[in-house]
């Protein structure tokens, strides 16, 4: 249960003026078909927005919000109040959709005559719940969707519950997100949910305010809570997990001064991760993906001729920005990748570009049966890094501010595979995390067959899958081929 408030102050004027954000805009919220607790906590909204909320009817009332009620009883509402003074109008009669879109904008938004209640305004028939396929793997998701303010709202949910340990709730939210990304079309009714997969009570809920209100009361605190912006934080750091955020914040760390004042603790990626946390915090730009590719290809033509690199990650799913890059390098004759990445490293230190590197080197045995056997990552051989990126000349990150006006700490992962596991490889640094997650769940629940980045596992036959291509894993499990852009679960 949520903790009891004290009610909300209303008044003529507004009880708290002093957070008053649009002087020019007074809101009286009509009861009668709105229900005074509703109306309590409409008006609790408006105010934590800056809005002004009168208590009583008045002259200085600039917009009238109803709902649930029809022009003609909006009309004779407002024949029964108190006629505006000489020379003065009427205030707007609106309909509840341009309180909630002001709400979801935090600030009025135009009235526009969809919002009249004096004009009848045709509403659309709504659609016929659409059938989704229930996994990730099973629906192309594209970058851009249509109920983006709605899947936001619910990662972000997990996100906080991935903070707080429980996985089912992460879980239930990602894939509730999942399924809104999909969607061919936006949802505006609660009713357009009934039949989706994963789209249990609490989910339904949380869209179900969004769509009524434009914000959502446990998304706001959660957002607002010392907690997650504490976790959110210390997460962003490089080298820092969920674990470690959490054992921080148990001691009662809360900034990143905190966070130096015990920097003797830090591992030395933590420590690069807090000296570079400006840059790092602040999203890669694809012009500086491709730059990048550009260096990481001169290294590795010059450490092995013949290798090539290619762009993984969200930028292969075609994102404008993300906040690291990721490179797989193969070579088409297998074996030859073996010692590579310790060369294409050491090019890469010679020109000044690495500012910290953690190499992992793939252990010894079989890695795709090592994998398979219950490691949670993969064990290609790898670099972590950080790269010193330069800035073409003239440019400044957008104009703002930064502490290295002529170059920029970018986070880079290297990794090696041979040819053989490549299309694995490529099918799993790809993305997105909900996607490969939802892959390997309908391999192993509807295949039997147990799918990583190293390769594709009949334990019956315990025989590995071959593929050429990452069109041959679709294949072999009986999916519709989805090309990275449609990825973006």
């Amino acid at each position: 249960m949520l903790p009891r408030r004290r009610p909300a102050r209303v008044g003529t004027p507004c009880a708290v003026s002093s957070a008053v954000r649009f002087p020019g805009v007074a809101i009286y919220l009509a009861e009668p078909r709105m229900g005074r607790s509703r109306r309590a906590f409409l008006t609790r909204l408006a105010l934590s927005k800056g809005f002004r909320v009168l208590d009583t009817y008045s002259s200085e009332v600039t917009h009238v919000v109803m709902e649930q009620t029809s022009a003609e009883e909006a009309v004779r509402w407002q024949e029964s109040r108190p006629a505006p003074p000489p020379g003065g109008t009427h205030p707007a009669l609106l309909d509840i959709s341009w309180f909630t879109e002001s709400m979801a904008a935090g600030q009025p938004v135009p009235v526009e005559g969809r919002h009249c209640l004096q004009v009848a305004v045709r509403r659309e028939v709504l659609p016929n719940p659409v059938w989704m396929p229930p996994y990730a793997c099973q629906r192309p998701t594209p970058l851009t969707h249509h109920n983006t303010s709605l899947s936001e709202a619910l990662e972000m949910l997990a996100e906080a519950a991935g903070f707080a340990g429980s996985e089912g709730r992460l879980l239930s939210f990602s894939r509730a997100a999942s399924v809104l990304k999909a969607l061919p079309c936006p949802v505006t009714a609660p009713s357009q949910l009934q039949g989706l997969p994963h789209f249990g009570e609490h989910s339904c809920r949380i869209v179900q305010e969004l769509l009524e209100h434009g914000v959502c009361e446990e998304v706001e605190r959660v957002q607002r809570s010392e907690r997650y912006q504490s976790m959110k934080l210390f997460t962003r750091i490089f080298g820092v997990g969920v674990r470690t955020a959490d054992q921080w914040y148990r001691e009662g760390l809360r900034t990143l001064d905190d966070v130096w004042k015990q920097v003797q603790r830090l591992t030395q990626q933590q420590k690069a991760g807090l000296q570079h946390y400006q840059d790092l915090s602040s999203p890669v730009q694809r012009p500086d993906a491709e730059a990048l590719r550009q260096v990481v290809e001169a290294a590795v033509g010059w450490a092995l001729p013949g290798a090539t690199v290619t762009l993984a990650g969200g930028f292969r799913r075609g994102k404008l920005q993300g906040h690291d890059v990721d490179f797989l390098i193969t070579h088409p004759e297998e074996g030859q990748e073996v010692g590579l990445l310790p060369r294409v490293m050491h090019y890469l230190e010679q020109q000044g570009l690495v500012l910290y590197q953690q190499h992992q080197r793939s252990p010894s045995g079989d890695p795709a049966r090592l994998a398979l056997k219950g490691h949670s990552m993969d064990t290609f051989e790898q670099s972590f890094c950080i790269f010193r990126l330069p800035r073409p000349p003239g440019t400044a990150e957008g104009g703002t501010w930064s502490p290295h006006p002529s170059w920029k700490a970018v986070r880079v992962d290297l990794v090696v595979a041979p040819i053989s596991q490549f299309p694995f490889a490529l099918l799993g640094w790809t993305g997105s995390k909900h996607f490969e997650r939802e892959l390997r769940r309908f391999s192993r629940k509807e295949r039997g067959l147990w799918l990583n980045s190293h390769g594709l596992f009949d334990p019956e036959q315990k025989t590995f899958l071959q593929a050429a291509a990452e069109e041959d894993i679709f294949r072999h499990l009986g999916l519709a081929y989805l090309p990275p852009e449609q990825r973006n679960a």
